[in-house]
């Protein structure tokens, strides 16, 4: 099992434990053991379908026995009133599945949503939308799951995936070169394949990194679009290139006219609105 993958169980174990804790007793005082039902989810607003792959996780994870019928694949746009999948079984088992695999899909389908309508904004160009670390803690996995549906880049997974020398590495080592040599002589020593991203608030710390020279990309924070033309002259293909910080829907494809490789958008994932459905029972 990768990293990955022993996250999201964690995850589902550890939602499982606060939401049903020693038993769901409304469900366990209301429903025979043996009764067996059937529910749709329900799709109650326009947007991108995710989390179908999480749903069935989370059925398996909780009842095996669980039959899922998939209507309508990741990545898919739906309407309203469409229907997504139907789920056959223990109605218990239904019933304390349905919050953790609401909240999973709404979620996911939110940012997919959100990302789908980006990379829209980018249509035309050679730039590619990023997420960030800007995600719910422990749905990192899922979240940068959902941007890739989404049609969007994942960006490193955590802190320990790719090196980025962000603007308090550089002051704190003592400057844009000090860190880049120290990152450097960090991987060799301890054999570590790692790119190596570095964050210039200037064309001059631009200017230094080109003389040193060793890294992968070089992201632009906080540059006007202006100041990103003329860096992204200056780079001249040499390495890749982001723009970061305060980039809005309506200034994105502004930056992207000027020749990026990608544009990091933390709103993908900390400011996003879930997808509305709900799981029916089908009567």
């Amino acid at each position: 099992m990768d990293i990955k993958d022993e996250l999201i169980e964690r995850l589902i174990d550890l939602s499982f434990a606060e939401d049903i804790g020693d038993g769901d007793h409304t469900t366990l005082s209301s429903i025979p053991a043996d009764a067996m039902g059937k529910n749709m989810l329900l799709i109650k607003e326009d947007g991108v379908l995710a989390g179908v792959d999480m749903a069935k996780r989370i059925f398996r994870r909780f009842d095996p026995s669980l039959q899922v019928e998939v209507l309508i694949e990741d990545g898919a746009e739906v309407k309203k009133g469409d229907i997504a999948m139907y789920v056959t079984g223990s109605v218990r088992s239904l019933l304390q599945t349905e919050r953790l695999m609401l909240n999973v899909m709404q979620r996911m389908s939110g940012i997919a949503t959100m990302t789908r309508r980006y990379v829209r904004q980018l249509e035309g160009t050679n730039t590619r939308v990023l997420d960030t670390r800007k995600t719910t803690p422990g749905m990192r996995i899922m979240e940068k799951e959902a941007v890739r549906i989404g049609g969007g880049t994942n960006h490193r997974i955590g802190l320990f995936d790719m090196i980025l020398l962000k603007d308090n590495h550089v002051d704190f080592a003592g400057g844009i070169q000090k860190a880049i040599v120290r990152a450097q002589e960090y991987c060799k020593e301890n054999g570590k394949d790692l790119k190596i991203e570095i964050e210039v608030r200037s064309l001059d710390e631009l200017q230094l990194v080109l003389d040193l020279g060793g890294v992968h990309r070089i992201m632009f924070d906080n540059f006007s679009p202006e100041v990103t033309r003329k860096a992204v002259e200056m780079v001249a293909g040499r390495y890749e290139t982001e723009s970061s910080g305060g980039i809005t829907f309506d200034t994105l494809r502004d930056y992207a006219l000027c020749g990026v490789d990608f544009i990091s958008v933390g709103a993908l994932t900390h400011s996003v609105m879930g997808l509305d459905m709900s799981f029916k029972a089908v009567k």
